[in-house]
């Protein structure tokens, strides 16, 4: 790295996502995909074989492609990194998507670069418009894989990072994962983006190289030159154009302190989350079930809090039978063993419905629409196949089951009851599973958290799920970038709705986990624990900082920190009291920024 001054040029910031840690600097490296002109004309009837001949040989050719990017990842990073890229080869053998495109060229007669894009187009749409960020990042992965397929057809070069000859900071408007390939071979020092998020394939092959990286910068592309100089901050989302000198004085020393601090939350991530006046607390793994073993053994997390299973059904053109599930499920409760996992039933309806026709309509409102519990009851059927599944993986280790979207108390008894069917069903069966399975419900909805006392007569245990909590108790969409800042968990509404769930809880003996992005922020996890959680579901990069910071402060002080920010006025005023905490428990000295 060249930490040289960008000299005659005014210093610019700009404040985004951090998606990868680390400081970088170098010459900015501007990389703009335009949209794809793709041609749009009539193939005669008796050249139509020649176009799915032609759409067969790019989806070879782009098999090979990726099979090269894979290997060559793997042989650089690891056969983690590497599987990254088995999505992609997925997305290129779905028989869904490979027979609707040649079913669109015989409706339509079109050339079949266009009938692919139409029908994968589609896809992304609706994978796009799911309100769940790991799953809506998956869209990437067909986009990119399109994009791949498209210009093999018309026999174009994908990359312009071809160019890329000297280590530069990458300025892009959006990311894939293909794209990774160059930053393995050392050419990328830093990653600038105007889209793309946290989960996103690419920005973990970023955070497994430690490329830093900063997301969520709309227009940076026309704000940055060719020529000018870049430097990422991907521990606090900050990008600066053109630094001064005494900038990259600072952010020279800042690396080198941040780097100690890295080190020094890695070393935590094995050992025991116990604060020091020795209080114990769970830290747990919020998975899609398709993550490499590997991650899920070295992650330091006791268990998965949160086993989102939608996946399972968005992959697939028809709903998963009950054995498909089951194996998924039993392999990752071997995986974990002898440590617990919960399993979340079905999230699926309103938006999240992209390859099923259960649904004639459209709704307005998805996201408070015919989804999740609502779904499930209305569909029996499906339901208990899943909930047979979970029941037959319990019989490998400690499941939990889950239910999400919980707005009555109505909800959670049909639920159980149809639990209770499947376990007779499955002992007149001879099938092994737990007969004491805990069942419970994610606290996300007003309605829910303000009938906790009443849930919790039908409920093994509360999961707050604070994304959704959060924007349905203030009325803000979190994913409209028009409204996002008004998404502030520091709000006092919120504050005494989850001090509202924790006493029902305690009150009832009824545990409570918290499993959303809430968990795995080390300001609110002092909070979260002081308040009465007693396990917290998070990704798995956020496990070395929260059980690093809960080995350094005491229980005791946690529980006083959440009665002064029950009793505060406003959110500005809660978030000063989480980072006073979280600076004086951590008491690590930054340098200035």
């Amino acid at each position: 790295m060249v930490w040289g001054m960008s000299e005659m040029k005014e210093e610019r910031v700009y404040q985004g996502i951090a998606a990868a840690p680390g400081v970088a600097h170098g010459p900015a490296f501007l990389s703009v995909r335009s949209d794809l002109d793709i041609p749009k004309r009539l193939v005669p009837r008796e050249r139509r074989e020649e176009e799915i001949s032609r759409f067969e040989q790019g989806l070879l050719t782009t098999r090979q492609q990726i099979t090269q990017i894979r290997a060559e990842i793997e042989e650089r990073l690891g056969e983690d990194e590497a599987a990254i890229f088995d999505a992609h080869q997925m997305v290129l053998e779905d028989r869904a998507l490979i027979e609707e495109t040649i079913k669109e060229v015989a409706e339509t007669g079109y050339n079949i670069e266009f009938c692919f894009q139409q029908v994968a187009y589609r896809y992304i749409e609706a994978f796009s418009n799911i309100d769940d960020e790991y799953i809506r990042e998956r869209a990437a992965d067909i986009r990119d894989v399109t994009r791949r397929v498209i210009f093999n057809l018309m026999g174009r070069r994908e990359s312009d990072l071809d160019m890329l000859v000297e280590p530069s900071v990458l300025v892009a408007d959006d990311l894939h994962p293909s794209d990774t390939t160059h930053m393995a071979r050392g050419r990328v020092l830093g990653i600038i983006s105007e889209q793309g998020g946290r989960t996103g394939h690419s920005v973990i092959m970023a955070r497994s190289l430690n490329v830093p990286c900063v997301v969520g910068l709309p227009q940076i592309t026309n704000a940055i030159a060719a020529d000018d100089q870049a430097l990422v901050d991907g521990f606090d989302g900050i990008v600066i154009v053109n630094p001064s000198e005494q900038t990259l004085y600072r952010y020279g020393r800042l690396r080198s302190a941040r780097a100690d601090i890295e080190r020094r939350f890695n070393e935590a991530k094995f050992a025991e989350a116990s604060t020091t006046d020795d209080c114990r607390f769970a830290i747990q793994l919020n998975i899609e079930g398709n993550e490499p073993e590997d991650l899920l053994k070295n992650s330091g997390a006791t268990g998965v809090g949160l086993f989102r299973t939608e996946a399972l059904f968005l992959s697939s053109r028809e709903f998963p039978n009950e054995e498909a599930q089951f194996r998924a499920y039993r392999r990752v409760v071997e995986q974990m063993a002898p440590h617990p996992v919960t399993i979340r039933t079905l999230d699926l309806g309103g938006d999240k419905n992209p390859h099923n026709s259960l649904y004639g309509y459209q709704e307005a409102n998805p996201f408070m629409g015919f989804r999740a519990i609502r779904f499930c009851l209305e569909n029996p059927k499906v339901f208990k196949e899943q909930l047979r599944a979970i029941l037959r993986a319990s019989a490998y280790g400690k499941v939990k089951v889950m239910y999400p979207m919980i707005a009555s108390c109505e909800e959670v008894v049909a639920a159980n009851k149809l639990v209770e069917e499947c376990k007779d069903e499955l002992r007149r069966e001879g099938q092994a599973f737990d007969e004491k399975i805990a069942c419970g419900a994610m606290i996300e909805t007003p309605s829910a958290a303000v009938i906790t006392d009443l849930l919790a007569q039908h409920c093994d245990f509360f999961s707050i799920g604070t994304n959704d909590l959060v924007q349905y108790l203030l009325a803000v969409d979190r994913v409209n970038d028009r409204i996002a800042h008004l998404y502030e968990p520091a709000h006092p509404a919120v504050i005494r709705a989850l001090n509202f769930i924790f006493e029902a809880g305690r009150e009832h003996e009824v545990p409570v986990s918290v499993c959303g992005e809430l968990a795995g922020d080390p300001l609110y996890v002092p909070l979260l624990l002081g308040m009465g959680a007693s396990e917290l579901s998070m990704t798995w990069s956020c496990v070395p900082e929260v059980k690093y910071l809960i080995r350094e402060m005491t229980y005791r002080d946690a529980k006083r920190l959440a009665m002064r920010v029950i009793r505060a006025g406003s959110a500005p005023e809660v978030n000063e009291l989480l980072r006073d905490f979280y600076s004086r428990t951590v008491s690590i000295k930054m340098p200035q920024a």
